[in-house]
């Protein structure tokens, strides 16, 4: 058991029958009334944000959670299949419980959140920047940097990513997978 001061960024916890991660939490407090402890919260088992709020001192009911290191392997019918690293044991999720699965690539490391109560995955993360290659992109305009003006390029994986005009086919380029947005040309 823990109270809503034990409450932390990315902590996962159980409300309603549905498990959350704390994206942004906060204490407001006024002169007449008790604290109150606010929670944004992103569904980890479901697709739902919202907002929560608890008096100061409240029960809250944090999940165990367990992160290892597996290997994007492939993609079939059962969906998306990873190996754990240690122990060579597969496993296979959707789409939903992966964060980013547009820039997955084969033999990609990623870490998986396992739930320690029923030993399931919960939630699949890319690394915050990952190296992808070009395989797709229009000429740029020569001599056009002096504004931020962006093109669309495909990335091996498929993926659509926006770029500045003077990346060209072939070349390498990190790219955030939290937003999805372009961050710099990497040299090889």
């Amino acid at each position: 058991m823990a109270n809503t001061s034990d409450i932390s960024r990315g902590l996962i916890i159980k409300l309603d029958g549905s498990l959350y991660k704390v994206v942004e939490f906060g204490e407001n407090k006024t002169a007449r009334a008790a604290a109150k402890v606010w929670a944004k919260l992103k569904g980890v088992d479901n697709a739902r944000t919202i907002e929560q709020t608890w008096n100061s001192g409240d029960t809250i009911y944090p999940v165990r959670v367990e992160r290892k290191d597996y290997q994007y392997l492939y993609k079939d019918d059962s969906g998306y299949n990873f190996m754990d690293t240690e122990t060579f044991e597969q496993i296979a999720v959707q789409e939903t419980l992966i964060d980013a699965p547009q820039f997955l690539k084969d033999g990609q490391e990623v870490s998986v959140l396992m739930n320690t109560e029923t030993e399931l995955p919960m939630t699949i993360e890319l690394p915050d920047k990952i190296v992808l290659q070009v395989t797709y992109s229009e000429p740029g305009m020569r001599g056009d940097t002096a504004t931020r003006t962006l093109k669309p390029a495909t990335v091996e994986t498929g993926a659509q990513v926006m770029v500045p005009l003077f990346v060209n086919e072939g070349e390498l380029i990190r790219i955030n997978t939290k937003s999805g947005e372009y961050v710099e040309r990497v040299k090889e």
